[in-house]
């Protein structure tokens, strides 16, 4: 029998949005970060790009939030973007504050701002070409710093503790969670009257992703599980530009080499995003992937390139000296030779729905980040706003942590989870079969463009999956993989769920057979049944 352990708040994630969130809390709770991996193994820390916010003087809130509700095509809650564009300075001076020392202009101590797809404006922030990992390796050593903070490394979260899970008649909260600590291969409890899921979204679930391997849906599928309600799951982001290599993994190309001057060009060298947008290689994210999409299927072309070398060398190896070195390692010169690139799953726009405190459908529950359905991206989420929704809305759940924590106290004699009626998996070779089919046929029916036909196809597939995965989590001790399985088959339905309610084409969501957009924007609300946790 493991112990209950006992935290004022428990933080599931530490990417920008956990590590936020543990930094904006008082010193006097008690708080638990859990990493599912590697602390760094967060997709903050593989974030090439940087943080918009409104900091040029020809620049404006207004601007940012019409790029934004553009980008968003029509789909966006206005109160969710002002919300996240007016506290964006802010954000972005108290990550100076905690130590992330932004790339700067060359005659002067001023922020550096570029420019990427759908912004009018020169208004990102960037450490050169690894702002995540500038920004991750410096919230951890902030954290790790605080004596009321426990970073654990190498807890998966399984499921929410709740009231109505465990029998109680009154008003449904988080009590906690059952979280597989993976090193000793036990399940241990943890109980706390608030619960954030940072955890991400769910990009691995399609078999080209430029997602790390914690991608897995996690949050989502929790939440879900819990009673709360998800929405706009069918707006899967395909990032344009994932470097094309055998030898690669899950290695994209950041968005700002467009945003300084990259071409976008078909094998025989010619540019094409001019013929779909007049913003050419600065169109919003959904129509330069689609663009390629359709080039490689006219062409029948494995990939396409990405093209900088008509810029002067100095200027690309002070730009993106990451790349630069990374790439020379495939034997690919940036300076001189176009980049093989083709489109790969990259954020999950839609999620679970939370307010602007990220407050869930239950109580004492938050989520934040990619887990989270703000309102902020609509159909079609522009470059950089993520990292800033998760400085912006952890500030705010902490805000509203502290109005909460005085009138809630921690939750005891939680049950621990009960392992005697399973046994030891004889055949794990099963799950990774299963994880490699999900994978593939959520590519090829649910991807960039989609018909009702292949989104039925990828259903039916699911159910059965679904259905082998509970008998299986029913019967067999717990794993990483077998969680991981199931969170993703899960997600995966609601996906092709929201994706076959949606009788239109609007941002990310593009279907042959309803190829024209509606006048009306409505959102794809999911809700639980009762039988679903």
């Amino acid at each position: 029998m493991t112990p209950i352990h006992h935290y004022d708040v428990l933080i599931i994630g530490s990417g920008a949005a956990g590590l936020t969130l543990a930094l904006r809390l008082h010193s006097h709770l008690r708080i638990a970060v859990l990493s599912k991996s590697l602390l760094t193994e967060a997709s903050t820390y593989y974030a090439q790009g940087g943080v918009a916010a409104v900091l040029d003087h020809d620049d404006s809130y207004a601007s940012h939030v019409e790029d934004t509700l553009i980008a968003g095509a029509g789909l966006c809650h206005q109160d969710a973007v002002e919300f996240t564009v007016e506290h964006g300075p802010e954000a972005v001076q108290w990550l100076m504050q905690q130590g992330v020392h932004f790339t700067s202009e060359e005659s002067s101590t001023d922020p550096h701002l570029t420019r990427e797809g759908g912004h009018s404006h020169r208004r990102i922030l960037h450490v050169a070409d690894a702002t995540g990992l500038a920004i991750s390796r410096t919230l951890i050593d902030r954290v790790r710093q605080l004596p009321n903070v426990d970073l654990l490394e190498n807890r998966m979260a399984i499921d929410l503790i709740t009231r109505k899970k465990l029998g109680f008649p009154d008003q449904d909260r988080v009590l906690g969670a059952y979280v597989l600590n993976t090193e000793r291969n036990c399940v241990e409890t943890f109980a706390a009257p608030f619960v954030a899921l940072c955890c991400g979204g769910a990009s691995k679930a399609y078999f080209y992703t430029t997602n790390p391997d914690i991608a897995t849906g996690d949050g989502i599928a929790m939440a879900w599980r819990a009673g709360c309600r998800v929405s706009n799951l069918e707006f899967n982001q395909f990032h344009p530009t994932c470097l094309f290599h055998p030898k690669a993994k899950s290695f994209l190309i950041t968005e700002a080499m467009r945003g300084e001057g990259a071409y976008l060009c078909l094998p025989d060298g010619s540019r094409f995003m001019q013929r779909f947008d007049s913003r050419a290689e600065l169109a919003p994210r959904d129509i330069v992937a689609r663009a390629i999409d359709f080039e490689m299927k006219r062409l029948g072309a494995r990939h396409l390139y990405l093209d900088i070398s008509h810029r002067p060398a100095p200027f690309i190896k002070n730009h993106f000296p990451m790349l630069y070195e990374r790439l020379l390692g495939f034997a690919i010169d940036i300076t001189k030779d176009p980049i093989p690139v083709v489109p790969a799953a990259h954020y999950t726009c839609g999620g679970v729905i939370t307010d602007l405190q990220a407050q869930t459908d239950l109580a004492g529950l938050y989520a934040i980040g990619e887990t989270a359905c703000t309102g902020l991206h609509g159909a079609n989420r522009m470059a950089s706003n993520s990292l800033l929704e998760c400085f912006v809305f952890a500030q705010a759940a902490a805000r509203h942590i502290h109005q909460q924590c005085t009138n809630v106290s921690t939750p005891t004699d939680l049950p621990s989870w009960d392992s005697t009626q399973v046994r030891d998996p004889d055949e794990d070779v099963v799950i990774l079969h299963n994880w490699d089919e999900l994978r593939r046929f959520m590519w090829d029916y649910v991807g960039i463009v989609r018909t009702n036909k292949r989104l039925q196809r990828a259903l039916n597939r699911i159910q059965v999956l679904r259905r082998e995965i509970q008998e299986y989590y029913s019967n067999y001790r717990v794993s990483n993989n077998l969680l991981e399985l199931r969170n993703l088959v899960l997600v995966s339905e609601l996906i092709v769920r929201s994706a076959l309610s949606r009788k239109e084409s609007r941002g990310l969501h593009y279907t042959l057979d309803y190829p024209h957009q509606e006048a009306v924007a409505r959102d794809t609300v999911l809700v639980p049944s009762t039988s679903e946790g």
